[in-house]
């Protein structure tokens, strides 16, 4: 009888376990077909951060429109336009400010003359302008007399062709556009942003440029052809009390005095080339005789600040 009830028993138990074992089975199979199965996928170096969110959350992500730098700036008070090295620092001392402490940053709009002359954009016209500064106001994009009523401050025709009496008609007048014509009928000069005082030293200015106006130069549509300072800001006018007006050592020089009416030309040390490879504002000639000789500085109220009307021994710009 003992013996009976242990086999049937042990004929109970296994059952059971075969039954838990099926089950289990069962449950296994169901949980497999429950669970996503594995899909290849490629990663790309832009997918480091997101690996692993739902692609319908990625989807919408990507559809969120940025903010441009300047509405974040006006949302914020913070600029966000930064270079790598700028965005390394922004992670120690925090984002620039728009304004910091209230004061303006420093930039093109600014300050204008601490960049390169444009090629390609030109001044709008001036009320009060004539004729022939009309001529040369397009020139002036982008300098501190783009918008500043001009007046003629010396005419080597009127004053004489002297370099005692040039100096005394521009000497600390700020910034300047010089304007001379040919014999042939070449309309040339150059801008001095830094104007002379009659020191005897080299004034820098990466702004500077010499110009021709139309002639075959010119592009389509533009009303002169503008060359630029090259070799950094250094040697740009040459001021000094023995000469005229003198753009670096070469480029263009009108040293007055003795030599009269010479104008001399070389370009490619301090100021661009043409784009054809002529290394003179007067095509083939290095040097001509001009016709006439101008100056123009801008008009500034009575105690208004002038810029640039002293020395610079140490100007770097």
């Amino acid at each position: 009888s003992a013996v009976a009830f242990s086999s049937s028993n042990n004929n109970n138990l296994g059952g059971l376990a075969r039954i838990r074992s099926t089950t289990s089975k069962k449950y296994s199979i169901q949980r497999r077909q429950q669970q996503p199965q594995p899909t290849s996928t490629t990663l790309y170096l832009g997918d480091f951060f997101n690996f692993g969110k739902p692609k319908q959350e990625e989807e919408e992500e990507e559809e969120e429109t940025a903010p441009t730098p300047e509405e974040e700036a006006a949302q914020t008070g913070y600029v966000d336009n930064d270079d790598p090295i700028e965005k390394i620092f922004g992670i120690f001392f925090g984002k620039k400010e728009a304004e910091p402490m209230g004061m303006k940053r420093f930039g093109q709009e600014r300050f204008p003359e601490q960049y390169p002359a444009v090629l390609d954009e030109w001044a709008d016209p001036v009320v009060g302008d004539d004729k022939e500064m009309a001529l040369l106001r397009p020139l002036l994009k982008n300098t501190n007399l783009e918008t500043r009523n001009l007046r003629l401050t010396y005419d080597a025709n009127r004053d004489g062709w002297d370099p005692t009496i040039f100096h005394s008609k521009v000497d600390k007048q700020g910034g300047a556009i010089v304007f001379c014509t040919t014999r042939a009928g070449i309309q040339c000069g150059g801008y001095n942003p830094k104007g002379w005082v009659g020191y005897g030293e080299a004034r820098g200015s990466i702004a500077a440029f010499l110009y021709i106006l139309g002639g075959k130069y010119a592009a389509p549509g533009a009303p002169a052809i503008k060359l630029r300072k090259v070799g950094g800001p250094g040697l740009a006018q040459m001021d000094l009390p023995e000469s005229g007006p003198s753009f670096s050592p070469d480029a263009l020089v009108i040293p007055l005095g003795k030599e009269g009416k010479l104008a001399r030309s070389k370009l490619g040390s301090y100021y661009e080339r043409l784009p054809d490879g002529t290394n003179s504002l007067f095509g083939k000639d290095g040097s001509v005789q001009l016709r006439d000789l101008k100056v123009y500085h801008g008009v500034y109220e009575e105690g208004e600040y002038i810029p640039f009307t002293d020395a610079e021994p140490f100007a770097l710009y």
